[in-house]
């Protein structure tokens, strides 16, 4: 009988880590969300949040309901500058993941796994329906469980 001997641990880098500096736009949610920290809170409750404290930057957040067993993510609320269609109450994998949504789900998983906030950055490329974006993913704290994320997009 072999026996397997685990490799030494190893700190693995965060694939949605949040860069050392955010744009002002995704710097400003985020600061709103650690404005709703309640006392020793890690992480906002979900009730707290509404899109309507930041009304500039309204139209580039939205709101993720996070379902499970299984694990699933539904589009509660879009702004309107992140869409043409209509996507709010529709669950990501029943969309075609196009900017600025590419690896949103993936992001999203990694949002609800670690219980911390996650950044994606996309490079512009001459084929892509849109240039280059930033998205900030924010967890937040209802019934027991992580049960939605604040996002935020900033095409600068």
């Amino acid at each position: 009988m072999s026996s397997i001997t685990a490799a030494p641990a190893k700190t693995l880098k965060h694939p949605y880590a949040l860069p050392g500096h955010l744009s002002p736009e995704l710097a400003r949610v985020h600061a709103y969300w650690r404005g709703l920290l309640r006392g020793a809170a890690e992480m906002p409750f979900w009730d707290d949040a509404k899109l309507t404290d930041l009304p500039d930057l309204a139209d580039r957040l939205f709101l993720i309901d996070v379902l499970s067993p299984p694990e699933r993510f539904r589009f509660a609320s879009l702004g309107k500058a992140l869409t043409a269609e209509e996507l709010a109450g529709r669950f990501l994998d029943e969309i075609r993941p196009a900017s600025p949504f590419a690896f949103l789900a993936s992001q999203a998983a990694a949002t609800t796994e670690s219980a911390q906030p996650t950044y994606f950055r996309a490079e512009s490329e001459p084929t892509a329906d849109l240039g280059g974006y930033a998205r900030l993913l924010l967890p937040m704290w209802g019934e027991g469980k992580i049960s939605m994320i604040l996002g935020a997009v900033d095409f600068g």
